[in-house]
């Protein structure tokens, strides 16, 4: 998110149609590739001026304006804000449609987009309680980038452990968001500080707190329990208590996380490493002690010949 300021040239446009074409429009998933034709059509034939899109407590709570909620995310200052925040959503949106899918993606997208914004009024309404100052409650932004810091707090979910580079410097996934946060405040005054936390929160509350099951419960109760279901790589065979293991954790014989879970990743490599040593084991039993009762003739290719035909060809063989 960005306070007002004029509009520049256009070429971060061009640099994002030259990034497009080279990932290739075909590798960019459809919700992916919608939401970046939305910015950019909304960035070219705005729904409103800036001064009546950007969200504020001032415009939305005193006056309001709620609409600038939905407005908001999908505007832009200037065409390098727009760059920046759209390739940086390319490579998220790509990465995360791909494994939470195209519907649940595109539900995503809507829930943070709105919270965000809401999280963001409150914490300029808190601030201005607290500090006595009303500027907080007029400071008035726009931008996809209070998205794309909840966005990037879950793909630091979903990849626990590695490092990433923020302006240069190697972060623990852990902290890349907060740290960049920071950095780019620093950096770049003229960025929302509020509007980039109320994205960190939005996406802390899907990853560690209670957003994620009330998304799944509401999409659940209107459309039933099929259309936004998302993939369980959860393995039933081999799941337990570890002594040792986090309190009232469960266990499935890989690492634990934070939580005390396995991650969902963590889930499918070891349902798979389980299922690969199943097959394993039944091919051993199958090699040291023969067919099982109800097991399948073998197929009919190869030389599998009764003792009577061995014997009867050998005969022929020595006729000869």
């Amino acid at each position: 998110m960005r306070r007002q300021r004029p509009r520049g040239s256009q070429l971060g446009l061009l640099l994002l149609a030259s990034q497009l074409f080279q990932v290739g429009l075909d590798n960019v998933p459809p919700v992916t590739l919608g939401v970046l034709g939305l910015n950019v059509y909304l960035y070219l034939f705005p729904a409103a001026p800036l001064m009546q899109a950007c969200v504020s407590v001032q415009m939305a709570y005193w006056y309001g304006d709620w609409r600038r909620l939905f407005l908001s995310p999908f505007h832009h200052v200037d065409d390098w804000h727009l760059y920046f925040n759209l390739t940086s959503f390319l490579w998220k949106g790509i990465n995360l449609e791909r494994r939470m899918g195209g519907a649940w993606f595109l539900y995503v997208l809507s829930v943070f987009s709105l919270l965000t914004g809401l999280v963001y009024l409150g914490l300029e309404a808190g601030l201005t309680l607290l500090t006595d100052d009303h500027s907080y409650s007029a400071q008035c932004a726009v931008g996809f980038s209070g998205v794309l810091f909840s966005l990037k707090i879950l793909s630091n979910h979903y990849h626990p452990g590695g490092v990433t580079h923020v302006l240069g410097l190697r972060v623990d996934n852990r902290y890349a968001s907060w740290v960049e946060l920071v950095l780019i405040h620093l950096t770049n005054p003229g960025t929302s500080l509020i509007g980039h936390l109320a994205g960190i929160l939005v996406g802390l509350l899907y990853t560690a707190g209670p957003l994620k099951s009330i998304m799944k419960t509401s999409a659940a109760w209107v459309t039933g329990p099929s259309r936004y279901s998302q993939p369980n790589y959860s393995y039933s065979g081999y799941s337990g208590t570890r002594s040792g293991g986090p309190a009232g954790g469960e266990y499935a014989g890989g690492r634990w996380d934070h939580a005390g879970r396995m991650t969902e990743q963590e889930q499918l490599d070891q349902a798979l490493r389980n299922s690969l040593n199943d097959a394993d084991c039944r091919y051993r039993q199958d090699l040291f002690e023969g067919p099982r009762p109800g097991d399948a003739a073998p197929p009919p290719y190869g030389f599998n010949l009764s003792d009577e035909e061995v014997r009867r060809r050998r005969l022929m063989r020595f006729d000869r």
